[in-house]
C-alpha cells in the first residue's frame, strides 16, 4: 500500500478521530506504516489547527466552543459562579497596584470587588467595567479609545492597540471563550485577536478568570499559547485532569469557593 502524503494523512487521521472519537499513536502507526514520531507531528500539527485535542497516548476530536451571547445576557447566566470567580480574583489585586482587566462577563464581576481599593489604577477596554469602578472614589480608571464591539461593550482594533503599547501595569486579567492546553487561548471573533494579544504584553503576570465549562474547548480565532498564563481562577466544577494539566505547565490554578460569593460585597 502505497504511503499517503502528509495533507492526505492527516485528513484521513481527522476523519478516522470524527468516527471512533479518539485515536492512538500506536494504532495510527500501523495504520498508515509510518513512524509514531510522525504520528506525533501530525497529531501536533491537527491539534495547532483545533481540530483534534492531543491526550495520553494519541488525541481526541477537539469540542468547540459554543457561540457567545452578548455580554448583557451572559451576565446573569452562572451568575453566582461567575460572582465566586470575580471575588477570588479581586483577592489577587492589591492596593496600589495598577490592573488592565477586560471585557466580558466574568471580568464584570472582578470589577464589582475593586471598588474598596485605595490608590488602585484600573485600565480597561470594556464599558461596563468602567462603569462598574466609575465612581469608585480610590480607583483610577484609564478607558482605552477604538472602534466599539457592541455585543461586548468592548473597544477594539488599532486605535486601542496603540493606546494599549503607551502604557505598562503588573497584572493583566482577561476572560477567555475556550482555553484548550494543545490548542491554546482561542476565541470566535477574528477582529479582537490582535487586541488581546497586544493587552498580553502589558505585563509579566497574566490572570485568567473562567468558569469549568471554558476548557477543553477551542475556537477558531487563536490568541496565545496556555503557557503564557500566570494564573487560572476557575469554579469547583472544572476537571481535575485539567487543572493537573495546567499546573504542569507551570499555572497556578485557584478554585474559587462558591460559598463566599456575594459576602464581601454585602458587608461593604
Amino acid at each position: 500500500m502505497a504511503i499517503p502524503l502528509k495533507e492526505e494523512r492527516q485528513q484521513r487521521i481527522l476523519e478516522i478521530a470524527r468516527d471512533s472519537r479518539q485515536v492512538t499513536v500506536a494504532d495510527l502507526s500501523n495504520r498508515f506504516d509510518v513512524s509514531e514520531v510522525t504520528i506525533r507531528r501530525d497529531l501536533r500539527d491537527l491539534a495547532e489547527q483545533g481540530v483534534l485535542r492531543r491526550a495520553h497516548g494519541g488525541a481526541v476530536v477537539a469540542v468547540p466552543a459554543p457561540p457567545e451571547p452578548p455580554v448583557v445576557h451572559r451576565m446573569g447566566r452562572a451568575e453566582n459562579c461567575k460572582e465566586c470567580i470575580g471575588r477570588a480574583a479581586a483577592a489577587l489585586v492589591s492596593d496600589g497596584d495598577s490592573v488592565f482587566i477586560g471585557s466580558g462577563s466574568t471580568t464584570t464581576h472582578v470589577a464589582r470587588y475593586l471598588v474598596e481599593r485605595r490608590d488602585l489604577t484600573v485600565v480597561t477596554n470594556a464599558l461596563n467595567v468602567a462603569t462598574e469602578l466609575a465612581t469608585a472614589e480610590g480607583v483610577t480608571v484609564v478607558v482605552t479609545g477604538g472602534m466599539m464591539r457592541a455585543s461586548e461593550l468592548s473597544l477594539i482594533g488599532h486605535i486601542t492597540e496603540q493606546a494599549l503599547r503607551e502604557v505598562r501595569v503588573e497584572k493583566v486579567i482577561l476572560g477567555m471563550q475556550a482555553i484548550d492546553l494543545e490548542a491554546g487561548m482561542t476565541n470566535d471573533y477574528l477582529p479582537e485577536v490582535m487586541t488581546d494579544r497586544t493587552t498580553i504584553q502589558m505585563a509579566s503576570e497574566l490572570i485568567v478568570v473562567a468558569d469549568h465549562t471554558k476548557f477543553g474547548k477551542v475556537a477558531s480565532a487563536y490568541i496565545a499559547p496556555v503557557e503564557r498564563v500566570t494564573t487560572v481562577v476557575t469554579d469547583e466544577g472544572i476537571d481535575p485532569d485539567k487543572v493537573a494539566g495546567l499546573e504542569a505547565l507551570g499555572i497556578q490554578v485557584i478554585i474559587a469557593d462558591a460559598s463566599k460569593a456575594g459576602a464581601e460585597r454585602k458587608e461593604s
